[in-house]
């Protein structure tokens, strides 16, 4: 091994940069997520530490430089000190000091301390001989690799195929950089600040907010009728509607509405629902029965309040919504199904009704019914407007089918261009504010001209300022959709992308651009300006258009970090289209090598997607294992050697597969649980095939555990960093039983460091490749006894076979009560078991049925044995008065006090002490094991909670110990 181990290659301090990742979620005000939308973007928490930890060498290196071990010495001291911080050896002392800073790096409030940013860049200088690589990121997305890396001091460099990616990852490195310290060039700006005090990219910022302001002010002059005010005047912030379909019925033919609920607003003390009411035909403009609304407050009986949550959508017996499933109000007819409502929307008979309005008045937000004018402006005058103005050029025409091919059903509802997903307002609205990006660039360059810039200056800042007054435009459109929504619960707008799909949206709610409530055009420049300001300027940053399976970017052997595609996850390009079809528009001239193209480019995305491959599944994955191991052998070519490269996997769910006795698929419910994807093992493969060996592999929590999935779950919210090195040309040949061999040798040992580090156990599975493939994929080949390659999916099935013998063979360290209690539970759980099974087993495990009882874990009636359950313990237990205690009890009493608050967990462990204490959150590692095998996810929530909190829990407890000496 020629090259000097970095940091994330023996260690990390996972459990903050975690905490920290999670918490990014939802930090809003001047993070880079709030600049423009981007799916599956990376936490910078998470980003920041692999960099750093890439580039900084671990402390037991012998030929770290010397400037760099007198730099880590430098750092203060871990406060509280590490366990046995008197006793550490030097470079443990390095190492837990380097965590400490990393633990202050990943903070959010630390991304613009330039205290805490300076002392990383001078570890690097010091790691790197004062020459410091460029960092490169071939698949930068939303930007948050090459971000970090320029926060870090790096020259930043990034390419990707899909131009919306290009141009995010443009505005956050490589336009803020260019104009770092300079004053702003509007007029009234400079007439009013002291130029010199501008700092990084503040005056961009204050340019961005300037010209944000003249376009909204311009734009209220030309469409501001449009918006009508409510009743006594008010701002009206929101027109929400309910699309319709004519009643298949001959006897009736109503106009029905089709809306999923017919509430506004649940908030506390303050109900309000619309009730339906049906209107004869002599009142309507067709002679057909017809429906309007009447908005109602206050409270409502159970009966009431059923058939509001229904809205019109038709209920089943056990009260579960079917999909695209409506009833018509009028005739109260058979239901009306999704394939006649799709089949009326894209023959162009789908229509819009009105619900209500909500406008803002000196008491709050108030709902009315529609008036005469408020439908007439909405529909027919903004029609009107499209045409006469010549707006009609505006409207998106391309085709939007892909986009909302994420649609279940496949069904399309009508939207068959991308201006079919606005009403008409909105399309008046968005097409002028894009329309004056290009005025603002003009008189952006006027002004510039006029502050002393020299032309060619002067252009290049308008062309920065207009590019994020054009995202702008984009966030605008995502509020501003007839696919955005109202929040019945917190009374304000909900976007169109709420997930990573654009789904039907049957009520829907349509935004004032120019109040001063969600969806208006100020605030939307505000999130821009906010991030702006907080850019890093300290480095250059490049950014290209390239299809990374066939060109990499010319920066000079770089450090390569990125987020590749996953498999079949995310249509990137086609969703993106949404915002493509905008920003073309907006920038098309000032952009014309990104916007060349009518839509995103689809045929060369690097995703598994059938649809492209006219639903061949084989294709679709043969194209993807191409396109990434061209890919990874490019990266192999261009990448630093003094480095290794860090590939992210956004890891999605396992396969489930039972490994038979000699490793295979097949055999007993006692199997191992193999992580085995698609998407996992083409990853793998391919970075097998490019000549990388792993050396590392890292399970990053990016998700809050409040998200949706993981509420009363214990879903997995990781993406797996893989570190990986190139694999020596002369790399031996193994055997299949040499690398099991190899596994059984190596990984009790990586085990046992992953647990110390505190891995979670839902984790653990998946940070055990780490170690399991870097044995692997140190041989040239495994071969079968046949002589056939081992495959990847055969190696991670041996890698959890192993995992799985270590973590039972830690049974026979525990006392004979726990060894009965752990093979009852993998059996029976909680439940009932025979007293003649339980009594053989006893025996087994050396201890006895009565011993059990009297400690206080087992129950037995009837003929019958069960584990109590940890609601069943006693509330009181005391560890230092137990005589009797066992492994199991404490583990159990441990998570029933942790799921009841850590304080109390942390006074447990102090009666407990460090070896009974450990010896359970061991334990709980094994019984996760178990749970998710046998699939019992409470259980395991339970488990995976004691892990998750252990370091808070010991941290407490020495705390109110020390504490106590005093």
């Amino acid at each position: 091994m020629s090259y000097r181990k970095k940091l994330i290659e023996v260690a990390l301090p996972l459990d903050e940069i975690n905490a920290q990742s999670s918490r990014e979620k939802s930090i809003r005000h001047g993070h880079p997520s709030t600049l423009h939308l981007w799916w599956s973007r990376k936490p910078l928490a998470t980003c920041r530490a692999v960099l750093f930890a890439s580039l900084v060498d671990d402390p037991s290196e012998p030929d770290a430089p010397p400037e760099l071990l007198d730099r880590m010495d430098e750092l203060p001291t871990p406060e509280p000190l590490p366990v046995g911080w008197d006793d550490m050896a030097a470079d443990e002392r390095r190492r837990q000091r380097l965590f400490a800073f990393i633990r202050e790096l990943v903070k959010w409030e630390n991304s613009s301390d330039e205290r805490v940013l300076s002392t990383a860049r001078r570890l690097i200088l010091a790691a790197t001989d004062g020459n410091p690589p460029p960092a490169l990121d071939p698949f930068c997305g939303g930007g948050s690799i090459p971000l970090e890396a320029q926060r870090l001091g790096l020259e930043a460099h990034g390419s990707d195929l899909n131009p919306v990616a290009v141009m995010i990852t443009k505005a956050l490195i490589e336009l803020p950089p260019k104009f770092a310290g300079e004053p702003p060039v509007n007029p009234q700006s400079r007439k009013t600040a002291d130029l010199s005090a501008w700092r990084g990219a503040q005056g961009l910022a204050e340019d961005v907010r300037h010209y944000g302001a003249w376009m909204r002010e311009r734009a209220k002059e030309r469409i501001g009728h449009l918006y009508p005010t409510g009743p006594d005047g008010e701002t009206v912030i929101a027109w929400l509607w309910a699309r319709t379909v004519r009643c298949p019925n001959p006897a009736c033919g109503a106009t029905m509405p089709l809306a999923s609920k017919f509430w506004l607003s649940k908030k506390t003390n303050k109900k309000v629902w619309v009730e339906p009411v049906v209107v004869e035909g002599d009142d309507t403009p067709d002679g057909r029965p017809g429906v309007r609304f009447v908005v109602k407050t206050g409270t409502t009986d159970a009966g009431a309040s059923k058939l509001i949550d229904a809205g019109t959508g038709f209920m089943k017996d056990n009260g579960k919504k079917v999909k695209a499933t409506f009833r018509c109000v009028v005739c109260d007819g058979a239901p009306v199904k999704g394939d006649y409502i799709d089949a009326e929307a894209n023959n162009g008979r789908m229509g819009q009704m009105p619900l209500a309005i909500v406008a803002e008045g000196h008491r709050g937000r108030s709902y009315y019914p529609f008036d005469e004018k408020q439908a007439t402006v909405a529909l027919d005058e903004s029609n009107s407007f499209l045409d006469e103005s010549g707006m009609r050029k505006n409207v998106p025409d391309e085709p939007a089918r892909g986009t909302f091919a994420s649609n279940a059903q496949g069904r399309i509802y009508g939207f068959k261009t991308f201006g079919d997903y606005f009403t008409p307002r909105q399309l008046v609205a968005l097409g002028t504010f894009s329309g004056l990006v290009g005025e603002a660039r003009d008189l952006i360059r006027k002004d510039a001209l006029a502050s002393g810039l020299p032309e060619e200056r002067a252009a290049a800042y308008a062309d920065a300022v207009a590019t994020y007054l054009a995202f702008a435009v984009d966030r605008l459109a995502d509020g501003s959709s007839a696919l955005a929504s109202w929040s019945q619960q917190r009374d304000t707008f909900r976007n169109t992308f709420a997930r990573q799909a654009l789904p039907m949206v049957w009520d829907f709610a349509e935004a004032n651009v120019f109040s001063s409530s969600g969806g208006n055009f100020n605030a939307n420049v505000g999130w821009i300006v906010n991030c702006v300001e907080l850019s890093p300027t300290s480095s250059t940053g490049e950014v290209h258009q390239q299809d990374a399976t066939t060109t990499l970017n010319n920066s000079y052997r770089p450090i390569i970090s990125t987020d590749p595609p996953y498999y079949d996850n995310i249509g990137y390009a086609d969703l993106s289209d949404f915002f493509y079809v905008w920003l073309r528009r907006s920038l098309g001239g000032v952009y014309p090598e990104v916007f060349g193209t009518m839509l995103v480019p689809k045929s060369a995305e690097l995703v598994a997607t059938p649809y492209r491959f006219d639903g061949s599944r084989q294709k679709a994955r043969e194209f993807f294992e191409s396109g990434l191991g061209a890919a990874f052998a490019r990266m192999r070519e261009r990448a630093n050697p003094d480095y290794p490269v860090t590939i992210y996997y956004a890891f999605k769910q396992a396969e489930s597969e039972k490994p038979s006795a000699n490793g295979g698929v097949g055999g007993e419910d006692h199997g191992v649980l193999a992580v085995a994807s698609t998407g996992w093992e083409t990853m793998l493969t391919g970075l097998m095939e490019a000549g990388f060996q792993i050396t590392g592999t890292w399970p990053m929590r990016t998700e809050r555990s409040a998200r949706s999935v993981a509420i009363g779950t214990n879903a997995l919210a990781s993406s797996v960093v893989m570190v990986c090195r190139p694999r020596p040309v002369d790399a031996p040949v193994a055997s299949r039983r040499d690398f099991q061999n190899a596994l059984r040798r190596e990984l009790p040992g990586a085990l046992s460091v992953m647990m110390r580090e505190n891995i979670a156990p839902v984790d653990l599975a998946q940070a055990t490749i780490g170690p399991g493939m870097a044995i692997y994929s140190r041989y040239s080949s495994v071969l079968e006894n046949d002589g056939t390659p081992l495959n990847v999916r055969t190696a991670l099935q041996l890698i959890n076979q192993q995992l799985d013998a270590v973590l039972a063979e830690q049974d026979g360290d525990l006392d004979g009560e726990s060894r009965f209690c752990v093979a009852w539970y993998e059996q029976f759980g909680v439940g009932e078991g025979d007293y003649g099974l339980a009594e053989t087993l006893s025996k087994a495990k050396n201890t006895s049925l009565r011993g059990l009882a009297q400690s206080g874990v087992l129950a037995q009636r009837g003929g019958k044995v069960r584990l109590l359950g940890r609601e069943e313990l006693p509330e009181a237990w005391d560890p230092a008065t137990d005589k009797h205690i066992n492994a199991w009890e404490t583990a159990q009493h441990l998570v029933k006090a942790v799921m009841a608050g850590e304080n109390n967990a942390a006074a447990i462990v102090r009666k407990l002490g460090s070896d009974r204490a450990e010896e359970a959150r061991q334990l709980a590692y094994r019984l996760y094991q178990i749970c998710d095998r046998k699939k019992r996810p409470e259980e395991a929530f339970a488990y995976n909670a004691l892990s998750q909190s252990w370091e808070r829990v010991m941290e407490i407890s020495r705390r109110e110990e020390d504490g106590a000496l005093f």
